[in-house]
Parts: structure tokens; sequence; C-alpha cells
């Protein structure tokens, strides 16, 4: 009798060792099929000529030909100020980060 439990002991250990591997795998899986999909809408997306231009609009500031854009450089409105207290620290822009690593680099230690 004690020989029989012994001799299924290990292959029942190693067919749940395997069973908890699939299901990780399959876990795996599944994310990384929502990955994909993730993937495909953003690549439809980019695909969109109408978000290429907002993006470019909203992030680069670009414009048409003829067409009058402004960029306000001055945060002295009302919803800046408000955005500044609203517990997030802003950040300066790149262009004043990178300067002040110039100077920084600049300077004898």
């Amino acid at each position: 009798m004690c020989a029989i439990a012994l001799s299924l002991a290990y292959p029942v250990r190693e067919y749940i060792a395997q069973r908890q591997e699939i299901a990780e795998l399959q876990h795996k899986e599944q994310l990384a099929q929502k990955q994909v999909e993730e993937l495909s809408q953003r690549k439809q997306q980019l695909g969109d000529k109408s978000y290429i231009e907002r993006e470019a609009k909203r992030r680069l500031h670009y414009c048409y030909p003829g067409e009058k854009c402004f960029i306000v450089l001055d945060s002295g409105g009302g919803a800046g100020q408000q955005a500044q207290k609203g517990g997030r620290p802003t950040r300066p822009p790149w262009y004043e980060t990178l300067w002040r690593s110039v100077e920084a680099a600049d300077d004898p230690r």
C-alpha cells in the first residue's frame, strides 16, 4: 500500500505543477491578446487623418497655410492659475530644462 502511494506521489505533484503552469500561460496569453487589441485600435486611430491633424495642432502647434494660430505664453489667466493650484506642480518647457543643463555643465566645480 505504501509503495503504491509513493509511486503515485511524484506523478500527481508533476500533474499539479503542469496545471499551474498551463493556467499561468493562459493568463499571459490573455494579457498578450488584450495588448494586441489595444495596439490594433491605436493603429487604426493613427491611420485616421483627422486624428493626426488634431494631434499635430495640439502637440506641435502646426497650422494650415493662411490659418492664424496663437500660442499664449503668459499664464496670467484664471484657468492657468487654477491648474497650478490644483496640486500638480507644473514642469518648465523642455528647452528651459535643456538650457539649464547646458549652463550647469558650463559651471566649473
